[in-house]
């Protein structure tokens, strides 16, 4: 079985862990969203490049 992880993959997966962290830690949720807005422009930026 090939597990590749792209952006599709990878996307609700991510958003999936930082539910369940933000429901564990709910202070950590400006450093969540910020790490997700990053994470998410950096893959956008990456397939231009």
């Amino acid at each position: 079985m090939n597990l590749s992880l792209n952006a599709i993959t990878l996307q609700p997966l991510l958003a999936l862990v930082i539910g369940i962290l933000i429901l564990i830690f709910p202070r950590i949720l400006n450093y969540a969203v910020a790490a997700y807005l990053i994470v998410i422009g950096v893959m956008g930026l990456s397939s231009h490049f």
